[in-house]
């Protein structure tokens, strides 16, 4: 099923690998770098023009990572998901 990201951006639900809240997550020096490589190799999405919440990891379908940055809060974009997917 198909998870909107905003701005017009959606995924396919089970292509997600990851769902991240970017404030805790940035805190790693592994996932600054992880955000770093991905935006120099152009596999960032900026979904929102607002202040940053969280980012989520997807493949496409040529199993290429993507990284959508969302204004929204990680935990709503993990409640869509379980929605989506009719998962309690």
């Amino acid at each position: 099923m198909t998870l909107h990201l905003g701005n017009g951006h959606t995924v396919d639900s089970k292509n997600v690998v990851a769902v991240m809240d970017i404030e805790k997550a940035s805190t790693s020096k592994i996932t600054r770098e992880y955000l770093a490589s991905a935006g120099k190799a152009g596999r960032v999405i900026t979904c929102s023009y607002e202040l940053p919440k969280s980012f989520v990891v997807s493949l496409d379908s040529d199993l290429t990572e993507r990284v959508y940055i969302l204004g929204i809060a990680a935990e709503t974009v993990r409640k869509r998901i379980r929605d989506i997917n009719n998962i309690r």
